[in-house]
């Protein structure tokens, strides 16, 4: 017996609780036959965070994530999707191996993680060597993103953090911001690609509109993400309005 709903797939979705970006944008590339069912990891909504303060902060995130698994667990997912971005790139591929290992070993399922998403990305698209990104942190977080990315055979040209104040603050970042900031800053002759991630950033329909003007891929995370776990799971529909990851590939 199948799922009526999701009779394709039933994804687990693991989140902060201050995350109200990932769920309506993993819904709104969901595709029929799969169902997202969003378990929320208990986090305090920190306020002045700093640079020094980021990484413990989100280590601590880190910590309540095999409670959220546990509690997704009890509607019987085929498959795990992680809604946060940060903790998945933290001591480069290892570390990155180690925490899918943790979480698959709890789960016994697969999951589909942020890091790991995005590289496959940028590899689907092909002959890309130079990167930028935007993140909605600090530079100690944007180190750690560096450093996988150059790991993975990247080479990062251009790197903005916003230093939001908050978790919650991220998703109060506006779009003309970003689009400024994609047209004045990151963008280059010297980068063949654009990426974004922290998952509560939102910028899947702007990163598929800038690719539109600049004539290359712009990733956003949550659309990587969502895409991994689709076609990891077989599921191959294409769709428009969310860039060339989920129409062309």
């Amino acid at each position: 017996m199948t799922d009526v709903l999701g009779w394709k797939k039933k994804f687990g979705v693991l989140g902060p609780s201050t995350n109200t970006v990932v769920q309506p944008d993993f819904d709104d590339m969901r595709v029929n036959g799969v169902t997202n069912h969003y378990s929320r990891i208990l986090t305090p909504n920190s306020q002045a965070i700093s640079n020094e303060t980021f990484l413990a902060g989100t280590t601590k995130i880190s910590d309540g994530v095999l409670d959220a698994v546990r509690s997704v667990m009890t509607c019987s997912p085929d498959y795990l999707v992680m809604g946060m971005s940060a903790v998945t790139f933290y001591d480069g591929i290892a570390g990155a191996d180690a925490f899918v290992k943790k979480v698959e070993d709890e789960s016994g399922i697969k999951i589909s993680v942020g890091s790991h998403a995005t590289s496959a990305a940028l590899n689907a698209y092909g002959n890309i060597k130079k990167i930028a990104f935007v993140s909605p942190y600090y530079p100690v977080a944007n180190a750690e993103f560096k450093s996988y990315f150059d790991e993975c055979g990247f080479d990062v040209v251009k790197d903005i953090c916003l230093q939001c104040p908050s978790w919650t603050a991220i998703a109060e970042v506006p779009e003309d911001r970003l689009r400024t900031l994609i047209r004045e800053e990151l963008n280059g002759d010297d980068v063949d690609a654009i990426v974004q991630v922290g998952t509560n950033l939102s910028m899947v329909r702007l990163a598929a509109e800038a690719e539109a003007w600049l004539g290359k891929p712009v990733i956003a995370i949550n659309t990587a993400t969502y895409w991994h776990a689709l076609r990891a799971n077989n599921v191959n529909d294409q769709m428009s309005g969310f860039g060339r990851l989920l129409s062309d590939f």
